[in-house]
């Protein structure tokens, strides 16, 4: 577990191995959501960067008759 630590403008630092493993980017937007008490950071993409990710979906679910 990664541990960062608030300065006193109220910034952090995004540890390497975060930012790799999401793939951030120098100038990259992040949106920041407060979520049952912990801040979650989400990545602001391009709908042409999100194309194709759901790839390989399973879109077999089980539906109401009414809804075929």
């Amino acid at each position: 577990m990664n541990t960062v630590t608030v300065s006193p403008k109220f910034q952090i630092v995004i540890p390497q191995a975060i930012r790799d493993a999401m793939r951030i980017t120098v100038g990259e937007k992040l949106r920041v959501m407060i979520f049952a008490d912990r801040l979650e950071f989400i990545p602001v993409r391009s709908v042409k960067k999100m194309r194709g990710f759901l790839r390989g979906m399973d879109s077999k679910i089980d539906r109401e008759e009414d809804r075929l």
